[in-house]
């Protein structure tokens, strides 16, 4: 090209192309990233705040599946119930780990807790 002339229309389509697409492909794994990751109650958590997290997460999502017969109810204790709960408010809020802290009770993992 020479000094001073413009780029054609075509090669400032086509970078722009190449840049949206490096952008859409950086998005698209970070997506798939998030969807891979769970919220569960921490294990040391008290059991008062253990059961005021499942107040506060039910009361925002629909809490049904650890129900008695839902496919989530066992097992029937209440870390495990918490941990349910917590996760679908989560999942329903984002999956941004703000929604996971419940005043530090919650944490975030990659691997399936239902596994």
């Amino acid at each position: 090209m020479a000094r001073g002339s413009q780029p054609s229309a075509s090669l400032l389509l086509f970078s722009l192309g190449l840049v949206l697409l490096c952008f859409t492909s950086g998005s698209t794994v970070r997506l798939a990233e998030a969807q891979k990751t769970w919220c569960m109650a921490k294990p040391s958590s008290d059991e008062k705040v253990l059961q005021a997290n499942i107040n506060y997460a039910c009361s925002n999502v629909s809490c049904a599946v650890i129900q008695p017969g839902g496919p989530c109810y066992n097992p029937n204790n209440l870390l495990s119930h918490t941990s349910v709960a917590m996760n679908l408010y989560y999942a329903a809020n984002g999956r941004h780990s703000w929604n996971c802290y419940f005043a530090d009770s919650g944490i975030v993992v990659k691997s399936d807790p239902s596994e």
